[in-house]
């Protein structure tokens, strides 16, 4: 099969023939139909992640067809429309057995763990708790935006920020994810505040939901300006000490902070305010497949709409560039290849 592969961290990968993957005990291979460029793959080729062992193929959010079963399974069969959560779980840890498989003890990931999506092919272990079953109405390139971006944008919108309607949700950082969350909020009835420094970013959350925009570039954004005392709930998608302290510093009284995005190991929480305004500080890690068919019904009703955040759809051979290519500012919304 072809597939996109880097020996060294920060190489430029290679686009080459390389073995088919062989389904293991217990997993599926999918022929790969789309798949997306997320941050996430740049943090793995940049070397950011210690687990990771070389040489490696990069990609972790795809939809595509069951091409080969493994021994054991008997949930699904050669042919199936399918994506996963970029974190594939074992089903048999106790966060697993508790139905937390987002957090799953002995969690899997293509792209990291083992050779992802950016090829013809991907092996996914433990299919039976990990593959999600596409509806016809959802095509491959949307099911791919899916993965990672939106799906864990929805968990942390609605799960584990809880939002109702009519409250302000403040959205800090405007790429995949953030704009994921918000045309998540304004379809949940929030009024959204969307912060980013890209103007074009901005222009795309109005698009998709936000009622007021702010741009960060210049000045710090004061959210408690434009919500009437504070956001209810507010999400850092991007992962930085500057946008972590503007959310937390953005909440009204009793407020919700959820982590997103990544950070660096060392950062700062204002605690004088977690404490004196009782906030809430919470983390969100992906979707566990077990809770997809909430996401997928809003999807075939069109009341969300994640294949309009793509802007761009590449070939495998343009894979390696795009790659390098976040190493500095890259447009907003979602790219993906069509291998």
């Amino acid at each position: 099969m072809r597939a996109v592969v880097y020996e060294a961290f920060g190489v430029v990968p290679e686009v080459r023939k390389v073995s088919d993957p062989v389904a293991p005990p217990g997993g599926v291979v999918v022929a790969v139909k789309a798949t997306g460029v997320c941050r996430s793959d740049w943090h793995g080729w940049r070397g950011h992640d210690a687990d990771i062992r070389l040489p490696q193929v990069p990609g972790h959010e795809f939809a595509g067809v069951v091409a080969a079963v493994g021994a054991g399974v008997t949930g699904c069969t050669v042919g199936d429309r399918v994506t996963v959560p970029f974190v594939c779980a074992c089903g048999t840890c106790p966060a697993c057995l508790a139905g937390d498989h987002q957090v799953c003890h002995r969690q899997q990931q293509p792209g990291f763990t083992h050779w992802g999506s950016f090829a013809d092919l991907v092996a996914v272990h433990h299919a039976e708790v990990n593959l999600v079953r596409l509806p016809d109405e959802v095509n491959f390139p949307t099911a791919a935006a899916l993965g990672c971006r939106f799906a864990t944008a929805f968990r942390a919108v609605v799960a584990q920020g809880r939002v109702r309607a009519g409250e302000w949700v403040a959205v800090h950082g405007c790429g995949g994810v953030g704009l994921s969350a918000v045309m998540i909020a304004a379809a949940a009835g929030a009024r959204v505040v969307a912060v980013d420094v890209q103007p074009q970013a901005l222009a795309m959350a109005a698009r998709f939901g936000a009622t007021v925009t702010l741009d960060a570039s210049a000045t710090a954004p004061d959210v408690a300006a434009v919500t009437d005392g504070g956001a209810h709930l507010s999400i850092d998608a991007l992962g930085s000490q500057t946008t972590l302290t503007a959310s937390v510093e953005g909440l009204r009284r009793r407020g919700r902070h959820v982590q997103v995005g990544l950070l660096p190991s060392t950062v700062a929480v204002p605690m004088d305010r977690v404490v004196a305004h009782e906030l809430e500080v919470i983390g969100s890690h992906g979707m566990a497949a077990h809770a997809y068919p909430e996401l997928m019904a809003l999807v075939q009703a069109g009341r969300l709409r994640p294949g309009d955040l793509i802007t761009e759809t590449l070939s495998l051979a343009n894979a390696p560039a795009a790659l390098a290519a976040m190493d500095g500012p890259t447009p907003p919304g979602i790219r993906i290849i069509i291998p």
